[in-house]
């Protein structure tokens, strides 16, 4: 039996049963997405998550289109940025990224950035809903938002997120997030798993891949999905793509996951991108 991600073994069922593979290909600031995202194929990643800001989703359906997989073999991620103007503007978007994919539908798509204004909040998640409703996605959810973020969604009392994309690594773990997710069936997925590199000099982690004889990029991705999670690499380089799909056949004991959760630190202060906007605040403007 394969342990490869389009595996039974190797994917998550969202909160309405899609099932999600647990290892997927971003694009974020590829240099080359139609190359990248050929390249991902070849090595046998089956999901491959995009969005609209990113100026490649041409390049990511271009790729898709001439790799000639079955569509349900796939598994595609996209987002809207926040909406400036309402529903109409998030259903427009959507069409647009669909067109430029070359796809009937996304398996996923995401709100990419949270608000602190109501009236945009609920126009976004409400044409969500309608292209979830139309078929035009086979999930919904989240992407970067916090807990007040999410607790705004949530008690519009509809939908619930089926994913929530957040900047998770071993130095920022959002052990509160996460807690949020769990109690509501979120499914939680890290971008920018690997920190940028900036966790991959950690002595900790040279010693458990020198150990395992594996890099010290397999043992983060390793952590994260032990631990459940849905999670995204990206790179431009074909030996740094198969390496990242190279997780599957080795697992990491629990003292290695011990002395992982030990590099978290404290106070959001390993963050490495752009800290949305603050979630109380989000909460006390609703």
């Amino acid at each position: 039996m394969s342990n490869g991600p389009t595996d039974p073994a190797t994917r998550v069922v969202l909160n309405n049963g899609v099932l999600m593979p647990q290892l997927g290909f971003g694009v974020s600031e590829a240099r080359d997405a139609e190359a990248s995202v050929t390249e991902a194929l070849a090595r046998g990643y089956r999901s491959v998550d995009t969005a609209a800001v990113y100026g490649n989703e041409d390049g990511v359906g271009a790729a898709l289109a001439a790799f000639g997989l079955p569509r349900e073999d796939l598994f595609v991620t996209t987002k809207v940025w926040n909406g400036t103007a309402g529903c109409r503007h998030a259903l427009d978007c959507a069409q647009q990224s669909l067109d430029r994919l070359g796809l009937d539908y996304v398996d996923l798509y995401l709100v990419h950035w949270p608000t602190d204004q109501l009236a945009e909040c609920v126009a976004t998640w409400d044409a969500m809903e309608q292209l979830l409703a139309e078929g035009r996605t086979r999930a919904i959810g989240v992407s970067n938002f916090r807990h007040g973020h999410l607790e705004r969604v949530l008690e519009l009392g509809g939908t619930v997120p089926a994913v929530n994309q957040i900047e998770l690594h071993p130095h920022l773990q959002q052990h509160e997030l996460r807690a949020l997710h769990a109690e509501h069936g979120i499914q939680t997925e890290a971008w920018s798993p690997l920190g940028r590199g900036a966790v991959l000099h950690e002595p900790a982690l040279g010693a458990i891949a020198a150990r395992l004889g594996r890099t010290t990029s397999q043992v983060v991705l390793r952590w994260h999905l032990q631990e459940g999670r849905i999670v995204i690499p990206k790179s431009d380089t074909p030996e740094r793509i198969a390496g990242n799909r190279a997780v599957f056949d080795f697992a990491l004991s629990d003292a290695d996951m011990d002395a992982i959760a030990a590099l978290h630190v404290p106070d959001g202060a390993g963050r490495i991108g752009p800290v949305p906007e603050d979630p109380r605040l989000a909460v006390a403007a609703g």
